[in-house]
C-alpha cells in the first residue's frame, strides 16, 4: 500500500484533534475529487514498519482524539488488507482513542458478499472503525453546512452502535447551519 499524505493535528476529518492518513487507490474515481492524484495505488510513499511507528508516535498525545483513514479509498482490497494488522496495533495501543473511515463505498456494499470492496479482511477492518462516512462523493449533492462529508448522500455512521444493534445507526446530527445576515 501507499500512501499520499499524513496530517498532524488535523481537526476537519472527524471529532476532535485526529491524526489523518490519506491512503493511495480508489477505483470509485467521483467526479471533481478532491484529490484524484490519489486514485493511483502506487502514488506517494509507500506504508512501511517506520510509517506506522512515525504514526503510532503521533497519535501518542493526550490532546489526540483517534486517527482518519481517507484517500484515496480506504476500503479497497488491497489497503484494508494492509490497514487491518496496522489498525489492530493502534487499538492495542491507544483503545481509548477512535478511528474514523472515510470510503465512497456504502456501508450495505461493503457487507455485500461479490461486491469489490469486500474480502476475506472487510468484516475485521469494519470491526476496528467507529465511526464510517460511507457513500460516494456526489458533485450534484454537494451541500457546504454539512459536517465532515461533502454531500448529502453521505452518512456518518456510529460502528459501535450498528454493531451493537444489528442495523446502521447514524451519529446525531452535528451538521452546522451557515448563518443568515
Amino acid at each position: 500500500m501507499h500512501y499520499s499524505t499524513i496530517k498532524d493535528c488535523d481537526i476537519a476529518n472527524g471529532i476532535g484533534v485526529r491524526i489523518t492518513l490519506f491512503v493511495s487507490g480508489c477505483t470509485n474515481h467521483c467526479k471533481n475529487c478532491f484529490q484524484p492524484q490519489t486514485w493511483d495505488f502506487d502514488f506517494g510513499e509507500p506504508f512501511t514498519e517506520e510509517t506506522e511507528e512515525k504514526l503510532l508516535e503521533m497519535l501518542k498525545p493526550d490532546y489526540i482524539n483517534g486517527l482518519t483513514l481517507l484517500g484515496g479509498e480506504p476500503m479497497e482490497p488491497q489497503n484494508q488488507r494492509a490497514l487491518v494488522p496496522f489498525l489492530k496495533r493502534v487499538r492495542e495501543a491507544y483503545p481509548n482513542k477512535n478511528i474514523w473511515c472515510f470510503t465512497g463505498f456504502t456501508y450495505e456494499v461493503l457487507k455485500t458478499d461479490g461486491s469489490h470492496p469486500r474480502c476475506e479482511v472487510t468484516d475485521e477492518m469494519l470491526s476496528l472503525i467507529d465511526v464510517l462516512v460511507d457513500g460516494r462523493y456526489v458533485d450534484e449533492l454537494k451541500d457546504l453546512t454539512l459536517q465532515f462529508r461533502g454531500s448529502s448522500n453521505q452518512r456518518l455512521i456510529d460502528m459501535v452502535k450498528t454493531r451493537e444493534n444489528g442495523e446502521v445507526t447514524l451519529l446525531p446530527n452535528n451538521d452546522r447551519k451557515l448563518a443568515k445576515k
